[in-house]
């Protein structure tokens, strides 16, 4: 367990679906809860808060006109994200660090736009099998799950810019990227951003490309992790949506959370896109859980 003061810690939960089509997903927050992450952390010696659930309408309420037809919700994403955006902005700068329970990975637009105001040179560590990079202009689904980094950078319209000011590609490192859609992987590679596919941790260790993006984040002040559960390999974790085969193992998502707890700068945390309907006895949120607690400071030794 960490022997520095241990900031305090507050927990939002987001049950929103509406980025992707496949249900489920809005049930992630109370999984995450009902495996014990409250109590997880308080045994570590936090003081934890757990702030509710930011509200998020369910599709049957909602009645929203798509932008250009092809990016779907995003007026009610945006309502949501807004929330989060300020409520995250507010613990942020009263000292605590953040923990943002998904929810599909859109609730990240307010998440991150929150830890950018408070720290303008944040760096942000893109866990995930997907790049979250198309606009609504380039994607094959419309899903607005899947657009959420172009959104931050500047790329998408402004219903999907809750900031005036973007962040920069330079700011974002991606790590365990294995499935991107052509337009997007073409943006991607000339947006400036930090890539690590698998193929990156399969040649050289996890151990060493993350030491590689540590470096490369040198200058930011603090960092946000935002943690897609489908950077997982499915026998890991088959409780998403978007499952994608050749993953994470377990022993390497809890090196990354050591090394990143050892790093000391990580202020603000997303977990999403956990589906209890597709899940196997709670056990994704039960990982997600274990992963927490080892970004936060537990230790086998």
């Amino acid at each position: 367990m960490p022997t520095k003061t241990l900031s305090p810690i507050r927990i939002y939960g987001v049950p929103m679906d509406l980025g992707q089509r496949r249900r489920g997903v809005d049930m992630g927050p109370s999984a995450v809860r009902y495996a014990g992450l409250q109590g997880k952390l308080e045994s570590l010696g936090y003081t934890v808060t757990d702030g509710g659930n930011i509200y998020a309408p369910v599709i049957e309420e909602i009645d929203d006109e798509p932008i250009d037809g092809l990016a779907h919700n995003v007026q009610s994403i945006v309502a949501v994200c807004t929330d989060v955006y300020q409520q995250v902005r507010v613990s942020l700068r009263a000292g605590e660090t953040t923990i943002i329970l998904g929810g599909d990975h859109s609730i990240s637009l307010g998440s991150v736009s929150a830890a950018a105001d408070v720290t303008p040179n944040v760096g942000v560590l893109w866990v995930d099998a997907h790049g979250d990079f198309n606009t609504p202009f380039t994607t094959p689904s419309g899903n607005v799950h899947g657009m959420v980094v172009s959104s931050l950078v500047g790329l998408c319209p402004s219903p999907l810019m809750l900031r005036s000011e973007p962040l920069s590609a330079s700011q974002f490192a991606y790590l365990g990227v294995r499935d991107l859609d052509v337009s997007e992987k073409v943006n991607m590679a000339a947006s400036g951003a930090l890539i690590r596919t698998m193929r990156d941790i399969d040649e050289n260790g996890m151990a060493s490309v993350v030491r590689g993006i540590l470096n490369a984040l040198s200058g930011c002040d603090a960092l946000h992790i935002s943690f897609d559960m489908d950077s997982l390999d499915p026998q890991v974790a088959e409780g998403v949506g978007t499952p994608v085969s050749g993953g994470l193992t377990l022993r390497e998502a809890h090196l990354l959370m050591e090394m990143l707890a050892d790093d000391g700068r990580v202020r603000s945390l997303d977990i999403v896109e956990i589906n209890p309907i597709l899940d196997n006895h709670n056990r994704t949120a039960q990982v997600a859980v274990d992963l927490i607690a080892s970004l936060f400071g537990q230790r086998i030794i």
